[in-house]
């Protein structure tokens, strides 16, 4: 396994402006997530289709299952974390607009999904990728921006359904109140 700048993607991008990038949302808005008041943007790699058809060697791959168990769970605790101040919510992979709204509608996700299919926000953060199946897919990772400024990142996240409620325990423990 290389080891580069994307390994240390938590350290790199504290701190950091975002680019002035807008991209494609499920519910049919263009997202800028320079955005007022304060976001979480979860990366992953892709969600699976409703058949359950993944990639050859999608299982062996680190870090690349558990797209659905991440997104279900901050579903699941979206009302607590707009209680606590997130004003946008999002998911982001480099998957298609087209794909993600399935996958939304079918999670039943009250928070829109955000394609980066071009590559835009990734290469303007450097942020970290892999190749499968023939696609660049995100490393799994998740962002709280404030003013368009990130405030935290986590990464790795090794257990995808659990990061919500890391999420939520770091809000808790940086909040201002």
């Amino acid at each position: 396994m290389k080891t580069s700048q994307e390994d240390f993607a938590g350290v790199y991008l504290l701190g950091m402006q975002l680019p002035c990038v807008v991209l494609n949302a499920t519910d049919g808005t263009s997202v800028d997530l320079r955005g007022p008041g304060l976001s979480v943007v979860y990366a992953y790699p892709r969600t699976s289709p409703p058949d359950g058809r993944v990639f050859d060697g999608w299982e062996e791959i680190p870090g690349a299952r558990g797209c659905t168990p991440q997104s279900c769970a901050f579903r699941d605790h979206f009302a607590e974390l707009r209680r606590l101040g997130v004003s946008r919510l999002f998911g982001l992979s480099t998957q298609p607009t087209e794909y993600q709204k399935e996958a939304a509608d079918r999670l039943h996700l009250p928070f829109p999904l955000l394609s980066d299919s071009s590559l835009s926000l990734a290469n303007a953060l450097n942020l970290p990728t892999f190749e499968a199946g023939g696609f660049t897919l995100l490393k799994r990772l998740t962002m709280i921006i404030e003013e368009g400024t990130i405030k935290h990142v986590f990464y790795p996240v090794h257990l995808p359904d659990e990061n919500a409620e890391a999420v939520i325990s770091w809000l808790v423990a940086n909040s201002s109140s």
